[in-house]
């Protein structure tokens, strides 16, 4: 296993490079002259099909990646190139699932994942079509006339997905999709999503705070330091056998030895985003 080197940036130009952040900064503008620099010198590359996990602590800019990955922020310094072109604007290539539900809940869970198709130029019978066999891959066939107040947490979630993987993204971006859920929801969960990802290996960008979550999904495990100005501090390879069950990887004693690696470079660093958050209490 490489132990916590920094990750070196695939250049700008290869093709085999989804995303690739190059010494970004991105500042916020505020009451301070200088505003709030959230992430510095940030050097990121995410190879076509590769699934890296981003762990740090509260406050630390991991969701701030991802945004400006999106293109839904654009880098105060440095250049965010996907597939080797410099993103200019929205990055139609991603498909992005935040941590909040995005359903509407007038639509029935069908509605909702025919969206994309529809806003694509499908017609309704072509995009509900496509929609039912989405349903039938994350295992809601039976719920498709359902409206998001009649499903569960877990399977609000599980039609999240469809109506973003619905849309054949490139690269997935997931902000912390499955934090809410309960333990064993997020084990199935993660489980589908490993599922999906086998089936059509897209990049994924996937931000959480649970270290064992990240482990357990990812090829790579990228950590960031505390902000404010934060940085990687750190990547892991996960040389773990795919394909893998959550439940039964983390018995596996070189995941605990990874575990245990990467948790002596985080814990510092989530004690003193924990200590920063108390003292702007």
């Amino acid at each position: 296993m490489d132990s916590g080197t920094a990750p070196v940036p695939i250049r700008i130009g290869s093709r085999h490079c989804a995303v690739a952040l190059t010494d970004m900064r991105i500042t916020f503008s505020g009451q301070d002259r200088d505003g709030f620099t959230a992430v510095d010198r940030v050097d990121l590359s995410v190879a076509d099909g590769e699934f890296v996990a981003i762990v740090g602590p509260t406050g630390c800019g991991k969701s701030t990646l991802l945004n400006a990955t999106a293109g839904l922020i654009a880098p105060s310094a440095g250049s965010v190139a996907i597939f080797g072109e410099p993103l200019v604007g929205l990055n139609r290539r991603a498909g992005y699932l935040f941590q909040a539900e995005a359903l509407f809940p007038w639509k029935t869970a069908l509605e909702n994942v025919a969206i994309g198709p529809e806003v694509a130029g499908a017609t309704a019978e072509e995009a509900r079509g496509r929609a039912r066999d989405w349903l039938a891959r994350v295992g809601l066939t039976a719920f498709a006339a359902r409206y998001p107040h009649q499903l569960s947490g877990g399977q609000r979630k599980r039609v999240g997905l469809a109506q973003v993987l619905i849309r054949d993204p490139k690269i997935l971006l997931m902000d912390e999709p499955f934090g809410p859920l309960d333990a064993q929801t997020r084990q199935i969960m993660g489980n589908l999503l490993l599922d999906l990802w086998n089936a059509d290996r897209k990049a994924v960008l996937f931000v959480t705070h649970d270290l064992e979550e990240a482990i357990a999904l990812a090829d790579r495990v990228v950590i960031m330091g505390a902000g404010p100005a934060a940085r990687i501090i750190g990547a892991w390879r996960v040389d773990l056998p795919r394909p893998r069950d959550i439940s039964e990887v983390r018995l596996d004693p070189a995941f605990h030895a990874l575990h245990r690696e990467i948790w002596s470079a985080l814990r510092d660093e989530v004690i003193k985003g924990y200590r920063q958050t108390e003292g702007a209490a």
